[in-house]
């Protein structure tokens, strides 16, 4: 009887342990880790050259990130842009309209932001050749980033990971580090019909206006001009870094 009463006891503590344990774990407050972004514009200086011989600089426009723990990919591949503001974005390099609708949403302020001034500068603007832009976000595992930023010498190409974003901490929890170059991808919004690259009257920097172009009424997809598409590594360069991370 009384081995019977001590191994009752036992198993009643174990389970006492184990219930205690649970409720630990599940109220236990997950630690943040804070990541710094690296945009860096590595392209030719002496820039490219189109057809009529008329030379360029490859340049990437102001952008904006997101971080979520679903797939929160800003737009649908082969369907039409949505009416969230990736039109702006895409068409003249302008994040504000993408802001504009998160804040509509009500998603958390600090899971989503704007980076627009180039490392040194005093103003808003593109990078070029040598330029970089930097941002930092704070995020938990599971969270993945989402951004985007204009190709700025078409009518409306962009860079964006796919629809899973991209992955920052590992199976196990770890902070993801290194270069992240080749998870972004080259998209057309659909909603400008293209001119030649780097010389068009409607794109970016020689357009007398925001939203002039000939509307095309696409669909958002891939990029297949090899000319561009799959070459992110020859113009750009971007490198994600933890808190206390080599």
């Amino acid at each position: 009887m009384k081995r019977r009463t001590i191994a009752l006891g036992l198993v009643l503590l174990t389970a006492c342990y184990l219930a205690q344990f649970t409720v630990a774990t599940a109220t236990r407050k997950v630690e943040s880790t804070k990541f710094t972004i690296h945009v860096e514009n590595i392209s030719n200086p002496a820039g490219m050259t189109a057809s009529n011989g008329q030379k360029f600089p490859f340049a990437l426009s102001p952008g904006m990130f997101v971080l979520s723990e679903k797939n929160a990919a800003l737009f649908t591949e082969g369907k039409p842009a949505r009416k969230n503001g990736l039109e702006m974005q895409a068409e003249d390099g302008d994040p504000s309209g993408l802001m504009s609708s998160l804040m509509t949403m009500n998603h958390s302020s600090n899971l989503h932001g704007v980076f627009n001034t180039p490392v040194g500068a005093m103003a808003a603007g593109p990078i070029r050749p040598g330029d970089s832009y930097e941002f930092t976000v704070m995020a938990v595992p599971g969270m993945k980033l989402f951004m985007a930023q204009m190709f700025g010498q078409s009518n409306d190409w962009f860079y964006a990971p796919g629809a899973n974003g991209i992955v920052l901490f590992d199976n196990k929890g770890n902070a993801v580090s290194g270069d992240i170059t080749d998870q972004l991808y080259l998209w057309d919004a659909g909603t400008e019909k293209d001119e030649e690259i780097g010389i068009g009257p409607n794109q970016g920097p020689r357009q007398k206006g925001p939203n002039t172009g000939e509307p095309e009424n696409g669909v958002v997809h891939r990029v297949s001009d090899a000319r561009w598409a799959g070459r992110n590594k020859e113009f750009f360069r971007i490198t994600i870094t933890p808190e206390g991370g080599m």
